[in-house]
């Protein structure tokens, strides 16, 4: 995916990330366990929401400096100008302005949470906040308000979580090793991407982007190796 990853002619680009762990949560490791990349991991995806393609993902913390390096990634793979959406995590805005030095359409879509009821009763303990409604920020270019979503690509997120039992929240399923976990991503991404045909477009989203030309199969992605 990397070297096939290149010069791709998105119109449209947006971008989040999910959380996952290693080993155990950051709060509950200690300082050697730490060093060995146990804690929290956050995996930044980009998708097109056109072709549903996922031009490049990186695993790490979810900080300034990763943010950076994430965005420099997908820019560096662009043929166009794009928009570009995101939620409203701030390193976004530095890391975009580095990555693209202006030549982007970019906004932000902050979305405004609210509660209800009593957090500390038992069937609230693990239910999500209610959306309250969306708060769409232009930051760079002329973005076309029409098309500030970050609908897909968190619906991806699901995807994930559905797909990879170590993203499953609750489970003792998460990934022991790093390397496990950015193994494991990198296999779900290939097979998102050239394997699994979207029943929406009809063909895969490697396909619908010009990277492929016919249906990968998994003998296919292991002939990789």
């Amino acid at each position: 995916m990397d070297v096939a990853m290149r010069d791709l002619p998105c119109q449209r680009v947006q971008v989040d990330e999910i959380w996952a762990f290693v080993g155990a949560k950051a709060r509950n490791i200690r300082e050697e366990k730490a060093a060995q990349g146990w804690g929290d991991a956050s995996t930044w995806a980009a998708l097109d929401p056109d072709t549903k393609l996922v031009p490049t993902f990186r695993i790490g913390n979810r900080d300034l400096e990763e943010a950076i390096t994430f965005k420099q990634d997908v820019a560096g793979r662009l043929r166009d100008r794009v928009q570009l959406t995101t939620d409203g995590h701030r390193p976004y805005i530095t890391a975009v302005e580095k990555a693209f030095a202006g030549k982007v359409d970019y906004a932000q879509l902050i979305k405004i949470y609210g509660r209800t009821g009593d957090d500390r009763q038992p069937n609230r303990r693990y239910s999500p906040a209610i959306c309250l409604g969306p708060d769409p920020h232009r930051i760079t270019g002329k973005p076309d308000p029409a098309h500030i979503s970050t609908s897909h690509v968190e619906r991806q997120n699901q995807t994930m979580r559905m797909s990879m039992r170590r993203f499953t929240r609750l489970t003792n399923a998460f990934s022991k090793k790093v390397e496990n976990l950015a193994a494991a991503v990198s296999l779900h991404f290939m097979h998102y991407n050239f394997v699994r045909v979207h029943q929406t477009l009809g063909v895969t989203p490697a396909m619908a982007a010009g990277v492929a030309d016919h249906v990968w199969s998994v003998e296919d992605v292991c002939a990789l190796l």
